[in-house]
């Protein structure tokens, strides 16, 4: 016959915390590990078998809920003193590549969207077109002089070689 669950947190109670305070050291997560434990073990010591090493089986919970509670300080924000200024790079072609970055933005507005749809989306002509409004046919000329006009740029810049992504 099973002990009454409370003799169980009496009896192994410290050294579960030990267990918590080992992965997570002096911090408040040991204690809300070790409480977490109980809840757990709370829960399914009705299904335990009778001959089942207590002991045992709450130090694995335990440790589980420790190498929880410390992948979740882990992915907490944490602050910091001073954020940097800087301009973000997200969604910018090429990170590195500012003098693209300055071709593309000087491209006409359909063109430009239509090269970013495309090329960078992935998107169809037929989406691009319902995007943008008017034809696929529309959509694809748009996309295929905005990409004529960025080679005609770097050509003129020395930047690609004449034969070079034909």
């Amino acid at each position: 016959m099973k002990q009454p669950f409370e003799q169980v947190v009496a009896d192994h109670g410290l050294t579960v915390l030990r267990v918590c305070r080992a992965v997570l050291g002096p911090h408040p997560d040991a204690d809300d590990a070790w409480s977490e434990t109980f809840l757990a073990a709370l829960r399914a010591y009705p299904e335990l078998p009778d001959g089942a090493n207590v002991e045992a089986w709450l130090v694995t919970i335990a440790h589980r809920k420790a190498i929880d509670a410390t992948r979740a300080r882990q992915r907490q924000a944490f602050p910091v003193g001073e954020t940097p200024e800087r301009a973000s790079t997200i969604g910018t072609p090429g990170s590195g590549d500012l003098d693209l970055w300055a071709a593309v933005k000087a491209l006409p507005d359909k063109q430009r969207q239509a090269v970013a749809y495309r090329y960078l989306g992935g998107l169809t002509y037929q989406q691009i077109a319902g995007i943008l409004g008017g034809t696929a046919d529309a959509a694809r000329r748009a996309a295929a002089d905005g990409v004529k006009k960025l080679r005609i740029h770097y050509y003129s810049a020395g930047t690609l070689s004449e034969g070079a992504n034909r």
